[in-house]
């Protein structure tokens, strides 16, 4: 199938040429054709699988036709998207930009963060789709820059991460001001009970869409787990990036502040990195992943809900520095690699207190990771047993053995 398949217009198709798009992902190919049908959407994705795309496309192609059927340039916001991080709302506005280049719409994108003045002037200026994060909205709102009454189309963007976050309350509080007669798209990798009966509040009659089950992760993915105690993980990481092939590494922590202590050990240590987290400035975040992007830092220091918008093309390497107590997580993170067809691996650090989190993502992905070795004399591991013994003396003379490297690195 192509997006010509797809009853999409003629504007929409030249931009996705124009940006090398030939073929729908799974969830644009459910997605798509249902929300040009004016229907209220159910899905449940995960990062990495076009989702973005699945909503923007055909909320272009229905404000166009909406715009071109009235003949007006009014003011008001007829399109809002919510979602929890400033990265994924800046990502959203890019792709808008992208699919709508041919197409006569306004969009612009609100924060926290930063001063909102632009954002102000640029709504006062009128705005056909906004972008935005639940707390700057709710600021605009209240200092009566920000109506919702004439909204036609809403999107409610990584549900799941909204309630992670806290925000969920405010998603909420959003809702109760939009306007009764409205089309509504509801994405979510998980599906809790509260986001269930969030979702239930705000659709109808929806098409449920699933894509990619949060069980699984891509066939394309190589993964291996290193039995590490957790005192010798920076070393295992610095000794792991002699190995010049990666050239990128995004490295996941649980905390903010183990994230800043570790790329500031790589630095001293020579390897370009740099963190992103909650606790970081807009600038700081967004100057931190162009470095990554554009390859001046190699090694970029991430926790969950800062890398949770993160869209990097053909990055090859993944690593949990810490196992994530939530199997599901485990899923998103490598996810991040191994896209669109694309090879990845992902590898993770599995120290003493974290063997039952290691068990209940394999229960999860129904499969076994296989162990990588890191000095035989260092560490004796058995996956079977989970038996760890160190020896503390020869820890100057730590190497990953080769024997199972390949199975890994190709």
């Amino acid at each position: 199938m192509s997006f010509k398949n797809l009853r999409l217009i003629e504007p929409i198709l030249k931009a996705l040429d124009e940006e090398g798009y030939e073929t729908p992902t799974q969830i644009q190919q459910k997605s798509i054709t249902p929300i040009l049908d004016r229907k209220d959407i159910l899905g449940c994705a995960q990062t990495g699988t076009g989702k973005t795309a699945a909503f923007t496309i055909p909320i272009l192609q229905l404000m166009h036709e909406k715009r071109a059927s009235v003949n007006s340039r009014a003011k008001t916001i007829d399109t809002l998207i919510l979602t929890p991080t400033r990265e994924l709302a800046i990502q959203i506005g890019e792709s808008i930009a992208a699919y709508g280049r041919h197409l006569f719409l306004r969009h612009h994108v609100v924060f926290g963060g930063v001063s909102q003045h632009s954002q102000v002037n640029a709504i006062r200026n009128g705005v056909d789709i906004l972008v935005a994060t639940p707390g700057r909205l709710l600021d605009l709102m209240q200092q009566g820059h920000i109506t919702l009454s004439n909204i036609k189309f809403f999107v409610l963007d990584e549900a799941d991460r909204m309630l992670d976050m806290g925000f969920i309350h405010d998603v909420k509080k959003i809702i109760a001001k939009l306007p009764v007669k409205r089309q509504s798209l509801f994405f979510s990798a998980t599906m809790p009970p509260e986001i269930s009966q969030l979702a239930d509040m705000l659709l109808k009659h929806p098409v449920k869409i699933e894509v990619t089950p949060v069980s699984s992760t891509a066939e394309m993915i190589q993964q291996a787990v290193y039995l590490v105690e957790k005192n010798d993980k920076q070393d295992l990481l610095i000794d792991i990036l002699k190995d010049k092939s990666i050239e990128t590494l995004l490295v996941f922590t649980q905390m903010k502040h183990a994230a800043d202590k570790l790329s500031k050990r790589l630095n001293a240590s020579g390897i370009y990195a740099a963190a992103i987290h909650g606790n970081k400035s807009q600038n700081a975040r967004q100057t931190a992943l162009e470095n990554f992007k554009n390859k001046r830092v190699r090694v970029l220091v991430a926790t969950d809900i800062a890398a949770r918008g993160i869209d990097i093309d053909q990055l090859s390497h993944v690593l949990n520095y810490e196992l994530p107590n939530v199997p599901e997580t485990y899923v998103h993170r490598i996810g991040r690699t191994g896209r669109a067809g694309a090879s990845g691996i992902a590898l993770s650090f599995c120290s003493r207190e974290e063997k039952a989190y290691l068990r209940d993502i394999e229960r999860l992905i129904k499969k076994s990771i296989p162990v990588m070795n890191w000095e035989v004399s260092s560490i004796e591991q058995s996956h079977n047993n989970q038996s760890y013994s160190l020896n503390k003396n020869n820890r100057s003379n730590k190497r990953m053995t080769i024997q199972k490297r390949e199975t890994v690195f190709g």
